[in-house]
């Protein structure tokens, strides 16, 4: 594999011009530009494609009726906990695991996270959810861009809003118990500034991880995992945003 980066490929030798050298090195950085949006643009279709699979099932899991079964049942555990298994087996066995499982635990999670995302349905309208998506698409998209297109170092912020997850999964099983109102306001508030800062940062991320993928085996194996934590980036501010522009249907 090509050493992109080595400065020794931008010299000029014996019998070389520097117009041909220039050329050379023009030459390797379209290719590197029109290989990282290839990269990029797999992770996003990947992302779109499991959020448009989620959003079906869910409307169609609300529309049946099956929601109210979900909802209602001991399958309501299920439901709930196995999105989360999924995300730890395609995180922590990535490398036992093929390109093509990983796709399939992916598509897995995608049907899962929209049966369980079904009972929104019988506490919001389906206008205000309708919104609120299409809102947190916009978002998604222009915090996206910064991140791809931003020349500022994101790391500091990304570790400190990893730690702001964590943050947020303690308030949130604390006020399980407390059932506050004004910390649950506070958890969303600060859960839509958390996630929608970590969709710059993982964006950056991606797009800078790929200098050391591009033509490895594990490349494939990062586009499905890279997906991944863009869709659970979209589908936790979507959520947190959902419990200020959404509409009880009480």
């Amino acid at each position: 594999m090509a050493n992109w980066n080595d400065p020794q490929d931008t010299r000029t030798g014996l019998g070389t011009s520097f117009g041909s050298a220039g050329a050379v090195g023009t030459g390797r950085a379209e290719v590197f530009d029109q290989g990282l949006r290839r990269h990029m643009l797999s992770i996003y279709n990947y992302m779109t494609s499991g959020v448009l699979l989620t959003g079906i099932v869910a409307l169609l899991t609300a529309s049946t009726g099956l929601v109210y079964t979900i909802a209602s049942g001991p399958l309501m555990w299920i439901v709930a906990l196995s999105p989360l298994a999924i995300v730890f087996a395609m995180s922590f066995g990535a490398n036992r695991f093929s390109t093509t499982t990983l796709q399939a635990l992916f598509w897995g999670f995608a049907v899962l996270m929209g049966l369980s995302l079904s009972t929104i349905f019988l506490v919001y309208t389906g206008a205000s959810i309708a919104v609120t998506f299409f809102a947190t698409a916009a978002a998604f998209a222009g915090l996206s861009l910064v991140g791809y297109t931003t020349k500022r170092d994101l790391s500091a912020m990304g570790s400190f809003l990893i730690m702001g997850v964590f943050g947020l999964i303690i308030a949130s099983l604390l006020n399980f118990w407390l059932q506050s109102p004004g910390l649950m306001w506070a958890i969303s508030f600060l859960g839509v500034l958390i996630f929608a800062g970590l969709t710059a940062y993982d964006t950056q991320r991606l797009k800078n991880e790929y200098v050391h993928l591009r033509g490895t085996a594990w490349a494939g194996k990062a586009v499905v995992l890279g997906a991944l934590q863009l869709y659970l980036d979209f589908i936790n501010m979507f959520m947190f945003l959902l419990r200020f522009m959404g509409s009880s249907r009480n």
